[in-house]
């Protein structure tokens, strides 16, 4: 964004944010309202059949999974096994943020799968180009759109000619990308403000972003587990009656769970790595740069194929990608996973998961995806 002289922008009263989540504040500042006291929950299946009656997702709180010991040691095991490979799709994904928008870009991570992500790219630009990037965690939700406020207040804290660089942890049929693109569009429209709406991710499968550590359907370990590995904070909440216009989007920060908290954890498995990829992610960012890997929304096509197939009325029932399905796993209620091969090693804790809530999986190949979860149909509109 460039030259705007709109006041209405550093004119507009905004809630000052509170301390929250797990994370040390040099980290990442939260831009959200504390819900922390207001109950949200709804058990899986009587929230399903809410948002499949026309509730919005972002009214409600799923009830937070409790893993099993077992999903618990999948998690480290998963960590270890792929700390280095996230360290270096970090370390990529940082060198193009640091060659294309420099080293006074803000780092905006959406709440909450982007959070730990943010994090890492933040803590890879400090060690390696001694640069303290500031970094807030804000809240975009589909059908609603980016928090307008916690965005005039990053503006208004580092100026109307701010660099924001927008951060998640990966793509699915990329819906969020459409979201923060016409987000983008509507504050320019309302503001003047011309925001950079491309999305940073570690792994693009949807082959929707333009910047991402790789394209591959890996598993991500922060996909795993809910608020017990993005800062004990919720999915963020938008409901009328609880946000004022003053007020940032909202979520809860679930202290009680600080004895199982992962979020640090995380985070500090993957730093060491650092030092060791910064060699193979400056010349693959190079390559990435110098020719631009296509934007082609495979993915979501590949999601059309599987609506058709299975007859599926609503597209928003399927989920893909190995972060997502997980999700679907964890939160919704599942109708049956889709897997490219049963032996895929991305898929130990899916098949795990599925045993555990006895959910079908079958094989579907030649998705661009490693798996895909659906929802199981109730009726009415879906999310």
């Amino acid at each position: 964004m460039k030259g705007t002289s709109n006041h209405k922008v550093m004119d507009k009263k905004i809630a000052e944010p509170v301390a929250l989540g797990s994370y040390p504040p040099s980290d990442v500042t939260f831009l959200l309202k504390d819900l922390s006291d207001v109950s949200l929950e709804l058990a899986t299946e009587e929230r399903e059949e809410a948002i499949q009656s026309g509730v919005h997702y972002s009214e409600m709180l799923p009830v937070e999974y409790q893993p099993t010991e077992q999903y618990i040691d999948l998690f480290h095991e998963t960590l270890r096994q792929s700390a280095k490979k996230v360290a270096l799709a970090v370390a990529i994904v940082s060198e193009m943020i640091v060659s294309r928008r420099g080293l006074s870009t803000v780092l905006v991570s959406l709440a909450r799968a982007g959070t730990p992500i943010g994090i890492l790219i933040k803590r890879y630009i400090a060690e390696r180009y001694k640069v303290d990037l500031p970094h807030y965690s804000i809240s975009i939700i589909r059908g609603k759109g980016i928090d307008e406020n916690a965005i005039l207040y990053i503006l208004q804290k580092h100026g109307l000619d701010a660099d924001l660089q927008f951060v998640d942890g990966w793509t699915g049929k990329g819906a969020i990308r459409g979201v923060l693109i016409d987000s983008c569009n509507t504050l320019y429209e309302k503001y003047g403000i011309r925001l950079n709406d491309d999305l940073a991710v570690l792994a693009d499968p949807g082959n929707c972003a333009g910047m991402f550590g790789t394209r591959e359907d890996y598993l991500i370990p922060s996909a795993c587990l809910n608020s017990t590995v993005s800062g004990l904070m919720s999915r963020t909440v938008l409901h009328a009656d609880l946000i004022g216009p003053e007020e940032f989007h909202g979520s809860k920060f679930y202290k009680e769970w600080l004895d199982a908290d992962e979020s640090n954890v995380f985070i500090d498995t993957i730093c060491p790595y650092f030092p060791s990829v910064v060699a193979e992610a400056k010349n693959i960012a190079g390559q990435m740069l110098e020719h631009p890997p296509e934007i082609t929304w495979q993915g979501l096509r590949d999601i059309q194929s599987i609506q058709e197939t299975f007859e599926i009325d609503n597209i928003n029932l399927i989920k893909p990608g190995v972060g997502e399905t997980t999700r679907v796993l964890l939160r919704r209620v599942p109708w049956k996973i889709l897997v490219d091969t049963m032996d895929n090693p991305n898929l130990k804790h899916i098949l795990l998961l599925a045993k555990d809530r006895g959910v079908p999986v079958e094989i579907f190949p030649g998705m661009t995806y490693s798996c895909c979860g659906i929802i199981k149909p109730l009726k009415g509109e879906t999310e």
